[in-house]
C-alpha cells in the first residue's frame, strides 16, 4: 500500500507543483525532475531550450545589451529537421532550472551543426561566455554559467573511470550511470578560496601574466584535500605573497565556470601591521602590491572603457562587476575594518 501511495503521489505531484510558486515547491519540483525520468520527459514537452555551440551560448543583439533566446520543443525540432539533424539529439539536453510557474529550462549544445548556418537560422550569434558576461544581466549570467558547466561535465565524463565502459546520463542530466557496474557519477565543483588581504588602510592586490593589462585582483587558489577553508586561506597567502594571515572573515560564494566548474569562496583577511613586506612567488604571480584606500576607490569609480595606449602604463584596473573579486574589493572600500574573526 505504501508503495502504491508513493507512486500515486509522484504522478500527482507534477501537476501540484505547477499550481504553486514558492521557493520550496520550486526546488522540490526540480528535485522530482532530476530523480524521475518520466516526469522529466513530460517537462521536456513543454519546456524551453537554451542553445550552445561548442559551449558558447546563442545570443541576440538588443540594445544596449544582448538577449538570451529560448526555444520551444517544436521550434527546436523544426530547426534540427531543417538542418538535416535527427531530433533524437534533444535527448542530450540537460536541465538547468525552471520558471516560477514551473516551466522547465534545458540547455543543448549543437556543436555538430555548422555554426554559420545556425546563426543565420536563429538570427543571432554564439558568443564566448566570458565576453557574454559583460553583455548580460545577473540572472542570465547565472543560468548560462550553470548550463555551460553541466554541458562541459557531460562531455568530459562519457566513460566510467572504473570499467572504461560508456556511461549514460539520466533524462535531466543530473548524473551519469555506468551500466556495467551501476556506479553513479554526479557533477562536481572544485572549491577555490579567493581572499582580499588588507592591513587596515591598504589592501593587497595581485596579477597573473594572463590578466588583461593593468588588471589586479584578490589572491585565489584551490583547496587541497584535507584542508579547511581557513587553512587554505592561510596557505595560499603564505605561498603567493609570503605573508601570515592574522584574522579572516567569510564574505560570500559564487559559481565560476572557467576553466572548469569551481565554487569561489570569498574571504577578507588581515595581516599584522608590522609584517606587511611582500615576497612574491613568481611561479604563481607576475606581481603583487599594496594599494591605498583612495587608489582602489578611484579604480572602482573609473570607467573601464578607456583605450589603452602603447607604452603608457594604465591606471589600476579591477575585475568586472560580475566577478566575486569585485564584490570583495567593493566591500573593503565601503568598510576597511570588515575582517573581524580569528583565522
Amino acid at each position: 500500500m505504501a508503495i502504491y501511495c508513493g507512486i500515486a503521489y509522484r504522478r500527482k505531484s507534477f501537476w501540484c507543483y505547477r499550481l504553486l510558486s514558492t521557493y520550496v515547491t520550486k526546488m522540490r519540483y526540480l528535485f522530482e525532475l532530476k530523480e524521475d525520468d518520466d516526469a522529466c520527459k513530460k517537462a521536456l514537452q513543454t519546456g524551453a531550450f537554451y542553445l550552445f555551440h561548442n559551449l558558447s551560448p546563442m545570443l541576440q543583439k538588443s540594445e544596449p545589451q544582448y538577449l538570451v533566446p529560448k526555444y520551444s520543443l517544436l521550434e527546436l525540432e523544426r530547426l534540427l529537421g531543417k538542418l538535416g539533424q535527427n531530433t533524437q539529439r534533444i535527448e542530450d539536453s540537460v536541465l538547468i532550472g525552471c520558471s516560477e510557474q514551473h516551466d522547465a529550462w534545458f540547455a543543448l549544445d549543437i556543436a555538430s551543426l555548422q555554426k554559420p548556418e545556425m546563426e543565420t537560422e536563429l538570427r543571432g550569434s554564439f558568443m564566448d561566455l566570458r565576453k557574454a558576461f559583460l553583455q548580460l544581466n545577473a540572472k542570465d549570467v547565472s543560468l548560462l554559467s550553470t548550463a555551460q558547466a553541466l554541458l562541459r561535465w557531460h562531455d568530459a565524463h562519457q566513460f566510467c573511470s572504473r570499467s572504461g565502459q560508456p556511461t549514460k546520463k539520466n533524462v535531466a542530466g543530473s548524473k551519469r550511470i555506468c551500466p556495467a557496474n551501476n556506479i553513479i557519477y554526479y557533477p562536481q565543483m572544485a572549491p577555490v578560496v579567493i581572499t582580499l588581504v588588507s592591513d587596515g588602510p591598504r589592501c593587497l592586490l595581485a596579477r597573473q601574466s594572463s590578466f588583461p593589462k593593468g588588471v589586479y585582483s584578490a589572491l585565489a587558489g584551490f583547496c587541497d584535500i584535507g584542508e579547511s577553508l581557513e587553512e587554505t586561506v592561510r596557505r595560499e597567502v603564505a605561498e603567493e605573497v609570503g605573508l601570515e594571515v592574522e584574522r579572516l572573515q567569510y564574505s560570500a560564494s559564487q559559481h565560476w565556470p572557467f576553466p572548469n566548474s569551481s565554487l569561489m569562496i570569498a574571504c577578507h583577511a588581515t595581516v599584522k601591521p608590522g609584517q606587511t613586506k611582500i615576497h612574491v612567488n613568481l611561479q604563481e604571480l607576475e606581481a603583487a602590491a599594496w594599494f591605498s584606500h583612495e587608489e582602489v576607490a578611484t579604480a572602482l569609480r573609473r570607467n573601464d572603457s578607456y583605450t589603452l595606449q602603447q607604452n603608457i602604463t594604465p591606471p589600476l584596473r579591477l575585475p568586472p562587476k560580475f566577478a566575486i573579486a569585485h564584490q570583495l574589493i567593493k566591500e573593503w572600500v565601503e568598510n576597511p575594518a570588515c575582517p573581524s574573526l580569528p583565522a
